[in-house]
């Protein structure tokens, strides 16, 4: 059986496609513009990497990263990043002063905020109005301003010398959902938002509120920019849009993959892994794999009908998933060495395990499963 990546130190990888990833890019830039795609690579960039995912999105025609904390800013700006970083929560006050050293793009929905940044700005005595970006809660209601005080802040900062309304946004609850009229009622209240801002005479040139599913499913909602998350690895938002276009465009940028570790025959009837839960209906090759719960592999997959590949075949994971290893059932005479590649997640041969397809053996989402691949698995980029 082909061998088709030589044995590492641990013999399982994430293998991230950053092909992929420039394609999905330019697939999603292409079906927005002339609106501007930001690369979401908050989280790790999904589990993918966040500074080479970044890189081959702004390759594939990104023009903005979105990250979550100072820090993931941080760390894209150390890697010598330029494009503009646009933080998608509002930092702590005490973290400003980084933001402003490290050239991030805040958003702001409170007047502390506000105060905050503008006391950063002027402690590093900066050349220009430094940008900023007010997000307006719609009806998602986890962050951002009221319509009210989101008014009322993004005047405030317009009338600030040292700072420059850069852009207004919200966040859609429900995109995901393409029978939900919810989303259209969101965009009425930022509209009415932006229309008020008019009114006063401020005028924030980049308007933004459509993620993935919003941009993919409507993008005449693309306004001047979307956040695109999910779809840059190649993923659809939601079970729903897995066949609209351009979702079957996309590639999945991450695959999980090993090499057999160990394989032994067990007697019919005999038991496997913790709690002896899987009866062996036959003699049969057992294979070890090592990879498990602390990598990311859910526990649940193992009451829940968990496959792999192995050989280009569907092969069931059987017994508990421990920590660190899994047990694959392989049948009677089965051609199965050590050495050999296991596909968790990805595509072997003919077949392909999909991140919506184990979301739904365990109940979530593939965001989930993707982010879910630990730290401690390393990746292999081509």
């Amino acid at each position: 059986m082909r061998k088709d990546l030589a044995a590492p130190l641990r013999p399982a990888w994430a293998e991230i496609d950053l092909g992929a990833i420039r394609h999905n890019a330019r697939v999603l830039a292409s079906h927005v513009a002339p609106a501007e795609l930001c690369a979401v690579v908050k989280a790790w960039a999904y589990g993918h990497g966040p500074v080479r995912t970044a890189r081959a999105a702004l390759e594939g025609g990104a023009t903005w990263l979105g990250v979550a904390l100072v820090e993931e800013g941080r760390q894209l700006r150390a890697a010598h990043i330029s494009a503009p970083i646009l933080l998608l929560s509002e930092a702590v006050p005490p973290a400003m002063s980084e933001v402003v050293r490290s050239g991030l793009t805040p958003t702001v929905y409170t007047q502390q905020g506000v105060d905050a940044l503008a006391a950063a700005v002027v402690t590093h005595d900066l050349d220009e109005p430094f940008p900023v970006h007010v997000k307006v809660d719609t009806g998602m209601h986890r962050v951002g301003a009221t319509p009210d005080d989101a008014v009322k802040l993004a005047a405030d900062i317009a009338g600030r010398p040292g700072l420059e309304l850069q852009g207004l946004w919200t966040h859609f609850a429900v995109a995901d959902e393409p029978a939900s009229t919810y989303t259209e009622r969101q965009l009425e209240r930022f509209h009415e938002v932006v229309d008020r801002l008019g009114q006063l005479g401020v005028r924030p040139p980049l308007l933004h509120a459509a993620n993935s599913a919003a941009a993919l499913a409507n993008p005449d909602w693309a306004l001047s920019m979307v956040r695109c998350g999910i779809a840059l690895y190649g993923l659809a938002p939601s079970k729903e849009l897995v066949d609209q276009a351009p979702c079957p465009a996309l590639r999945p940028a991450m695959s999980l993959r090993a090499l057999v570790s160990h394989v032994k025959e067990v007697e019919r009837g005999e038991r496997l892994s913790y709690g002896l839960r899987y009866e062996l209906a036959q003699r049969s090759v057992v294979a070890t794999v090592p990879l498990g719960y602390a990598d990311g592999v859910t526990r649940s997959l193992s009451a829940r009908g968990g496959e792999v590949l192995i050989g280009g075949h569907r092969l069931p994971i059987s017994g508990t998933i421990t920590m660190d290893q899994l047990l694959v059932d392989c049948g009677p005479d089965a051609d199965v060495a050590v050495g050999d590649v296991v596909v968790l997640l990805g595509r072997q041969g003919g077949e392909e395990i999909t991140a919506w397809e184990l979301a739904d053996r365990t109940g979530t989402i593939a965001y989930e499963v993707v982010c879910g691949v630990s730290a401690r698995v390393p990746r292999v980029y081509r």
